[in-house]
């Protein structure tokens, strides 16, 4: 595969920032075998941002003939007292987050699941923890903890503290070159950045992927134009397995889909923050270019216009800017689509044991976020 098209794959959507162009471009020229990785919370159920978006970028990556590894962090998850620190629990929400992926397509010969239990047995690990904690103030930590989903106001805890030093410390000892997570993680893969050189190490390139919005509306809006309280209101919206009736998980049964959405914030003549739009953008058109379909079908009553065949999201866009097409008539499509695209994965949670059993388990637990 040329270098040009290995690009094209890893800045494909739902890649929304790189760290930086051209440092990527140099990483790729190298020819050495590169390793990426992501790293998840074992939490819960899987919705859509953590599951088909994060599939995405694992298969594009994978496709671009780099390794990628898919860290199970339980410690972490039980640092940040997920399902109250049960471990158990845990190490189950983590089974079921690789079922997941393998799920939505990722293909389970080409990507290696890390567990800690594999790592942190190491002492080399552990002085690599603390050679990053010396680089870090008390303050700068304490900010880096919305990676955490934690606000500064919320650390409590010593362990806490450990979070981002444990992170940064995994990116090194996996060998990772190539960080690719969600803009929520940008904090901790900057401090990676900072203090990669300085330690011996390396400055890892950071491919930040989009965070689907939760279906609710945001508690102010229209969005107040204070960029810091901008992005306070929309973290708070970002889509989240502890928000069962503002989240899709990939394995809801069709009614669940067609209710959810329809009773979704899709605001006429907006884009920006519609996580609506925001679901036909990063998913469904994905999924009509990887299938080779030429569009999708929007169907409505002549009254209203009659049925429409849209060929890119660029062309829905500019349709919906203009208040042409109803959010409704958005909705059903969107769900319909989503529907079908969420198919195989509903299939696979019924036909494979394991996964329905670890799914039927979660479901029944109390979620926490």
């Amino acid at each position: 595969m040329d270098l040009e098209r290995k690009i094209e794959l890893i800045k494909r959507q739902p890649t929304e920032e790189i760290l930086v162009d051209g440092e990527l471009r140099s990483l790729l020229e190298t020819g050495e075998m590169i390793i990426a990785y992501n790293g998840w919370e074992p939490s819960g159920p899987v919705h859509l941002g953590t599951g088909l978006i994060c599939a995405y970028k694992m298969k594009d990556l994978i496709e671009a003939g780099i390794e990628f590894k898919a860290y199970l962090a339980t410690w972490h998850a039980w640092i940040n007292n997920k399902f109250g620190g049960d471990m158990e629990k845990i190490k189950h929400a983590a089974k079921h987050f690789a079922h997941a992926w393998i799920a939505c397509g990722v293909p389970e010969d080409k990507i290696k699941f890390i567990w800690p239990h594999e790592v942190y047995g190491d002492l080399e690990y552990w002085e690599t923890v603390l050679k990053v904690a010396k680089e870090l103030t008390i303050a700068r930590t304490t900010r880096t903890l919305e990676i955490a989903g934690r606000k500064e106001s919320e650390i409590k805890k010593v362990a806490e503290l450990m979070y981002t030093p444990m992170q940064v410390a995994d990116i090194f000892h996996f060998k990772v070159r190539l960080c690719q997570l969600g803009m929520d993680q940008r904090k901790a893969n900057v401090v990676a950045r900072e203090v990669g050189p300085k330690l011996g190490f390396w400055k890892p390139v950071c491919v930040h992927h989009h965070l689907l919005q939760g279906l609710e509306k945001p508690p102010v809006w229209p969005l107040p134009e204070d960029p810091t309280e901008r992005k306070e209101i929309l973290s708070s919206v970002k889509m989240s397995k502890s928000k069962p009736k503002t989240c899709i998980y990939i394995y809801d049964e069709p009614d669940a889909i067609r209710k959810k959405i329809n009773t979704a914030f899709c605001p006429p003549k907006e884009t920006d923050n519609n996580p609506i739009f925001d679901i036909a953008k990063y998913i469904i058109f994905r999924e009509n270019i990887s299938r080779e379909k030429k569009s999708i079908i929007i169907e409505r009553d002549q009254k209203y216009g009659g049925k429409l065949e849209i060929e890119s999201i660029e062309d829905l866009e500019k349709i919906y800017l203009k208040g042409d097409l109803h959010p409704t008539d958005l909705k059903n499509s969107v769900s319909e689509n989503l529907i079908e695209i969420l198919a195989p994965v509903r299939d696979y949670f019924e036909k494979h044991k394991e996964a329905k059993k670890i799914k039927d388990y979660l479901l029944s637990l109390q979620i926490t976020r």
